[in-house]
Protein backbone atom coordinates (compact mmCIF):
# COMPACT_ATOMS: atom_id res chain seq x y z
CA UNK A 1 0.00 0.00 0.00
CA UNK A 2 1.37 3.09 -1.36
CA UNK A 3 -0.04 5.62 1.32
CA UNK A 4 0.17 3.55 4.67
CA UNK A 5 3.78 5.60 5.59
CA UNK A 6 1.76 8.81 5.34
CA UNK A 7 -1.35 7.84 7.12
CA UNK A 8 0.67 6.59 9.74
CA UNK A 9 2.50 10.23 9.80
CA UNK A 10 -1.06 11.70 9.63
CA UNK A 11 -2.35 9.19 13.09
CA UNK A 12 0.68 9.45 14.85
CA UNK A 13 -0.13 13.14 15.29
CA UNK A 14 -3.84 13.05 16.02
CA UNK A 15 -4.95 13.46 19.71
CA UNK A 16 -4.83 9.69 21.38
CA UNK A 17 -8.58 10.95 22.46
CA UNK A 18 -9.96 11.31 18.92
CA UNK A 19 -12.73 9.19 17.08
CA UNK A 20 -11.44 7.77 13.77
CA UNK A 21 -13.21 6.85 10.75
CA UNK A 22 -12.27 4.68 7.95
CA UNK A 23 -13.36 3.68 4.24
CA UNK A 24 -12.27 1.87 2.00
CA UNK A 25 -13.69 0.74 -1.39
CA UNK A 26 -11.39 -2.33 -0.72
CA UNK A 27 -10.64 -4.42 2.34
CA UNK A 28 -7.35 -6.21 1.57
CA UNK A 29 -5.41 -7.62 4.56
CA UNK A 30 -2.98 -4.08 4.40
CA UNK A 31 -5.84 -1.90 4.69
CA UNK A 32 -7.58 -4.60 7.61
CA UNK A 33 -4.06 -4.76 9.61
CA UNK A 34 -4.07 -0.57 9.21
CA UNK A 35 -7.72 -0.34 10.71
CA UNK A 36 -6.71 -2.96 13.84
CA UNK A 37 -3.33 -0.60 14.13
CA UNK A 38 -5.79 2.63 14.67
CA UNK A 39 -9.44 1.37 15.22
CA UNK A 40 -10.39 0.86 19.01
CA UNK A 41 -13.87 -1.61 18.59
CA UNK A 42 -14.14 -0.76 14.78
CA UNK A 43 -17.76 -0.82 13.64
CA UNK A 44 -17.44 -2.39 9.81
CA UNK A 45 -20.30 -2.11 6.99
CA UNK A 46 -19.94 -3.64 3.84
CA UNK A 47 -21.92 -2.82 0.77
CA UNK A 48 -21.39 -4.73 -1.89
CA UNK A 49 -18.22 -7.69 -2.09
CA UNK A 50 -16.01 -8.46 -0.36
CA UNK A 51 -13.70 -9.61 -3.10
CA UNK A 52 -13.26 -6.35 -4.40
CA UNK A 53 -9.19 -5.40 -5.46
CA UNK A 54 -7.79 -2.30 -6.32
CA UNK A 55 -6.47 -2.35 -10.09
CA UNK A 56 -2.96 -3.06 -9.95
CA UNK A 57 -2.32 -0.91 -13.01
CA UNK A 58 -2.91 2.10 -11.00
CA UNK A 59 -0.27 3.78 -8.89
CA UNK A 60 -1.66 6.84 -6.47
CA UNK A 61 0.51 9.83 -5.64
CA UNK A 62 -0.69 12.26 -2.29
CA UNK A 63 0.70 15.55 -1.94
CA UNK A 64 -0.14 17.15 1.34
CA UNK A 65 -0.56 21.19 0.13
CA UNK A 66 -1.76 24.44 1.76
CA UNK A 67 -4.93 25.51 0.23
CA UNK A 68 -3.17 28.15 -0.95
CA UNK A 69 -0.59 25.64 -3.15
CA UNK A 70 -3.32 23.20 -4.39
CA UNK A 71 -4.27 25.46 -6.99
CA UNK A 72 -0.99 26.40 -8.56
CA UNK A 73 -0.12 22.53 -8.69
CA UNK A 74 -3.35 21.81 -10.01
CA UNK A 75 -2.53 24.21 -12.70
CA UNK A 76 1.30 22.88 -12.90
CA UNK A 77 -0.34 19.50 -13.24
CA UNK A 78 -2.50 20.56 -16.32
CA UNK A 79 0.22 21.86 -18.19
CA UNK A 80 2.62 18.89 -17.64
CA UNK A 81 -0.28 16.49 -18.62
CA UNK A 82 -1.71 18.60 -21.82
CA UNK A 83 -1.87 16.69 -24.94
CA UNK A 84 -1.09 13.51 -23.35
CA UNK A 85 -4.65 12.03 -22.80
CA UNK A 86 -7.27 12.47 -20.87
CA UNK A 87 -7.77 14.15 -17.06
CA UNK A 88 -10.70 14.22 -14.31
CA UNK A 89 -10.40 16.33 -12.14
CA UNK A 90 -13.27 15.49 -9.00
CA UNK A 91 -14.26 18.52 -6.40
CA UNK A 92 -16.62 18.42 -3.55
CA UNK A 93 -19.62 20.91 -4.45
CA UNK A 94 -21.40 22.12 -7.76
CA UNK A 95 -19.99 25.53 -7.13
CA UNK A 96 -16.54 24.37 -6.91
CA UNK A 97 -16.67 22.51 -9.94
CA UNK A 98 -18.02 25.65 -11.74
CA UNK A 99 -15.09 28.17 -10.41
CA UNK A 100 -12.26 25.03 -11.11
CA UNK A 101 -13.76 25.33 -14.73
CA UNK A 102 -14.01 29.10 -14.67
CA UNK A 103 -10.53 29.11 -13.61
CA UNK A 104 -8.47 26.51 -15.70
CA UNK A 105 -10.19 28.13 -18.36
CA UNK A 106 -8.44 31.51 -17.76
CA UNK A 107 -4.99 29.34 -17.41
CA UNK A 108 -5.75 28.06 -21.18
CA UNK A 109 -6.57 24.50 -20.33
CA UNK A 110 -9.36 23.08 -22.34
CA UNK A 111 -12.05 21.81 -19.57
CA UNK A 112 -15.71 21.11 -19.12
CA UNK A 113 -17.83 20.52 -15.76
CA UNK A 114 -20.60 18.22 -15.19
CA UNK A 115 -22.72 18.10 -12.53
CA UNK A 116 -26.06 17.81 -10.99
CA UNK A 117 -27.19 21.18 -11.96
CA UNK A 118 -26.51 20.17 -15.51
CA UNK A 119 -29.21 19.84 -17.96
CA UNK A 120 -29.15 15.96 -19.18
CA UNK A 121 -28.42 17.46 -22.59
CA UNK A 122 -25.58 19.76 -21.26
CA UNK A 123 -24.32 16.38 -19.24
CA UNK A 124 -24.23 14.37 -22.45
CA UNK A 125 -22.89 16.75 -24.56
CA UNK A 126 -19.65 17.39 -21.87
CA UNK A 127 -19.28 13.25 -22.26
CA UNK A 128 -19.18 13.00 -25.90
CA UNK A 129 -16.75 16.01 -25.94
CA UNK A 130 -14.65 14.13 -23.11
CA UNK A 131 -15.01 10.99 -24.73
CA UNK A 132 -14.17 11.49 -28.35
CA UNK A 133 -11.25 14.25 -27.44
CA UNK A 134 -12.60 17.51 -27.98
CA UNK A 135 -11.90 18.28 -24.28
CA UNK A 136 -9.49 16.47 -22.86
CA UNK A 137 -10.13 18.03 -19.18
CA UNK A 138 -13.27 16.81 -17.20
CA UNK A 139 -13.94 18.94 -13.86
CA UNK A 140 -17.02 16.35 -12.52
CA UNK A 141 -17.82 16.74 -8.40
CA UNK A 142 -19.23 12.56 -8.72
CA UNK A 143 -17.36 9.85 -10.48
CA UNK A 144 -21.23 7.81 -11.40
CA UNK A 145 -21.33 8.14 -14.86
CA UNK A 146 -18.01 8.54 -15.39
CA UNK A 147 -17.12 5.07 -14.83
CA UNK A 148 -17.35 4.58 -18.74
CA UNK A 149 -14.99 6.49 -19.94
CA UNK A 150 -11.82 4.49 -20.38
CA UNK A 151 -8.06 5.61 -21.91
CA UNK A 152 -7.67 7.95 -19.19
CA UNK A 153 -4.36 9.82 -18.43
CA UNK A 154 -4.64 11.02 -15.12
CA UNK A 155 -7.20 11.46 -12.01
CA UNK A 156 -7.23 14.31 -9.47
CA UNK A 157 -9.29 14.92 -6.19
CA UNK A 158 -9.47 18.20 -5.67
CA UNK A 159 -10.38 19.02 -1.77
CA UNK A 160 -9.21 20.80 0.89
CA UNK A 161 -5.42 20.87 1.91
CA UNK A 162 -5.09 17.63 -0.54
CA UNK A 163 -4.33 16.43 -3.70
CA UNK A 164 -4.54 13.10 -5.06
CA UNK A 165 -3.47 11.71 -8.28
CA UNK A 166 -3.79 8.44 -9.48
CA UNK A 167 -1.82 8.25 -13.33
CA UNK A 168 -4.14 5.65 -15.30
CA UNK A 169 -1.33 4.98 -18.29
CA UNK A 170 -1.83 1.88 -19.31
CA UNK A 171 -5.42 1.28 -18.83
CA UNK A 172 -7.36 0.65 -21.43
Amino acid sequence: MGFEPQIRKIVSQIRPDRQTLLWSATWPKQVQALANDFLTDPYEVHVGSLDLRANKAITQYVEMVTDYEKYPKLVQHMRNAANKGRTIVFVETKKGCDQLTRSLRGEGVNCRCIHGDKTQQERDQTLEEFRDGRVPVLIATVMRRIADMYRLLRAYLFTPCLLRTWPLEGLT
